[in-house]
């Protein structure tokens, strides 16, 4: 079972903003590279955001490229993703998840085992 707890999602009208959070048990967070990934209703899911254990390398999915900002707080186990300028099709699950082996560029290319619950990220149109 992945030691991670998503929450911030909710309602929020087109254009607006949400705030997701992922609290990470300590020793899964310090050694992890660590990503964020979505699942819309009747989709697999898809990568939007990683970032390295030191925060200096973030990557993104094009889908969201300049309205979504990754980040860690290594001393609080967490990261969040930031996300402005959200469009009715961002409407999914976001789930975190981290891995040793692989980097910021590569994490969209890992396939995990198991997720954590996520968190429902509707936009209204």
């Amino acid at each position: 079972q992945v030691q991670v707890v998503e929450s911030g999602g909710g309602l929020v009208q087109a254009g607006g903003s949400l705030r997701l959070t992922c609290a990470a048990a300590g020793d899964f967070f310090s050694s992890n590279v660590m990503g964020w990934f979505r699942q819309a209703p009747g989709m697999e899911r898809e990568f939007v955001a990683a970032i390295s254990r030191g925060g200096g390398v973030t990557e993104y999915a094009d889908s969201v490229k300049g309205r979504f900002t990754i980040s860690r707080d290594n001393a609080k186990n967490t990261v969040h993703l930031q996300m402005s300028s959200l469009k009715p099709e961002d409407t999914a699950v976001y789930y975190c998840n981290g891995d040793l082996g692989s980097t910021a560029q590569t994490l969209r290319e890992k396939v995990f085992r198991s997720w954590g619950q996520g968190t429902q990220v509707t936009v209204s149109s």
